[in-house]
């Protein structure tokens, strides 16, 4: 395996599995969780995703710039020289992690308080916050595997 192919395996899988990560809590985990489990079950069980999700969103972190810089490096002479489309997926990306780091950092500790306090309306309050902040990445996340696919178009 080239060098070239290896960097962006990597990159995909870990795109792969941010992203599908996120789909997946979105569009299938949510739904079931709200409409089977009632709020003090509810919010522990996301805290319980999030603790196992995160790992991989922090592998994913560390994987996707390293791989990222790497193929920028091998496919172009400079950072200049690559498309608009790659510096349009790193500053999404940058975005991405910010908000990523906000929910880590800010929101997931004021959830765990709250479930260790059994405060449901402000547990709910939080993870609705987080919630909002996890569709924003979703929609970026879309964003950058769309620009990523149509890259031989554009």
């Amino acid at each position: 395996m080239t060098p070239f192919a290896l960097l962006y395996s990597l990159h995909v899988l870990a795109a792969v599995i941010w992203v599908g990560g996120m789909f997946f809590a979105w569009m299938i985990l949510r739904p079931a969780a709200v409409s089977e489990l009632q709020p003090p079950e509810r919010l522990r069980l996301w805290a319980e995703v999030f603790r196992r999700f995160f790992q991989w969103v922090w592998l994913a972190v560390l994987v996707l710039p390293i791989s990222g810089i790497g193929l920028w490096h091998l496919r172009f002479d400079n950072l200049a020289a690559a498309p608009r489309y790659v510096h349009v997926m790193a500053g999404l990306y940058l975005v991405m992690l910010a908000l990523f780091l906000r929910i880590q950092l800010l929101q997931l500790p004021r959830l765990k308080r709250a479930i260790a306090a059994q405060n449901w309306p402000e547990g709910g309050a939080t993870l609705g916050g987080i919630r909002r902040l996890v569709g924003i990445n979703l929609l970026l996340g879309i964003v950058v595997v769309a620009l990523a696919s149509a890259r031989p178009l554009l």
